[in-house]
């Protein structure tokens, strides 16, 4: 199976992991990323004013470009790429006066977009296409001993337009970690917000929202925290630094991409590279439960 494959900026930088771990795991599914050519940023943003369609151009221009190429679906793995480029196309795609304003802008590109590609996150090809029971039926290494919290966040689940699950009790990620043969816990602060839009300007807004995230999954039993958003990734992960520094009663955990368990539990291994881009090394965690 040949998945067309939207990237993003931080997959191709700080959370390469992510990306490294999706490729290794999806080969021993006998599926491969097939990365979409020319692809730009999306913007990571979506106004919510109802005439503002400047916002919406970075995010256009891919799915233009995507339809260039010939490709009908794009697969994304994060969170916030998924829901940029989703809310765009719709947000435009709907609207034939939008429609034409985009393409006058984009006059560089040669043809118009006209809206035929759609967006699916990976979670849901997994479940959907693969199935969790043959992912299930393919595990070589079955995370028995890890007790995880998944925690989807904002992106994947708001507005519920757009959730990958049910908005309000999705189950998702939960259900492929138990095909991976890990044990999901669940916590009550799963689909909060981490505070990720406020970590420049207010960070003690994401460090008060991530370490409520962070004891919430802990008290739960959550000896580590799953996610598909690079941006929670980062806050739940890295700025336990600042938070351990902080808070008396903080015990640090790790933070792991959906995918870097998939490659441990399908028999992908794990890289040493993957480590040096956690603030947590997961590493003892990993060889605590003798699946390294």
């Amino acid at each position: 199976m040949n998945l067309p494959y939207y990237p993003g900026c931080t997959l191709k930088a700080n959370a390469s992991h992510f990306e490294d771990s999706a490729i290794k795991a999806l080969e021993k599914l006998n599926c491969q990323l097939q990365e979409m050519k020319d692809w730009v940023c999306c913007g990571t943003v979506f106004s919510l004013s109802n005439d503002d369609l400047m916002l919406q151009l970075s995010s256009i221009r891919n799915l233009l470009r995507a339809e260039k190429q010939g490709l009908n679906e794009l697969i994304v793995l994060c969170s916030m790429c998924y829901n940029t480029l989703k809310r765009s196309k719709d947000f435009i795609t709907d609207d034939k006066e939008k429609l034409e304003k985009v393409n006058n802008f984009m006059y560089m590109e040669e043809v118009d977009y006209k809206g035929t590609v759609d967006i699916y996150h990976l979670l849901t090809i997994l479940k959907d296409r693969i199935t969790f029971e043959t992912i299930q039926d393919k595990v070589k290494k079955p995370l028995n001993s890890l007790k995880l919290g998944a925690f989807y966040g904002c992106l994947l689940v708001r507005p519920k337009e757009y959730a990958i699950d049910d908005f309000e009790g999705p189950t998702i990620i939960e259900d492929l970690l138990s095909a991976l043969g890990a044990e999901s816990l669940d916590f009550a602060y799963k689909l909060e917000c981490c505070g990720a839009y406020q970590t420049l300007t207010q960070k003690d807004v994401s460090l008060k929202r991530s370490y409520e995230i962070i004891r919430s999954a802990s008290r739960a039993g959550c000896e580590a925290i799953v996610t598909s958003c690079p941006l929670c990734a980062y806050n739940l992960d890295f700025l336990q630094k600042e938070i351990d520094e902080e808070q008396v009663d903080f015990n640090k955990i790790p933070i792991f991409y959906f995918t870097e368990l998939m490659s441990i539990a399908l028999g992908a291994g794990w890289s040493s590279k993957w480590s040096e881009l956690h603030f947590v090394d997961p590493e003892q965690l990993l060889r605590d439960k003798h699946l390294l």
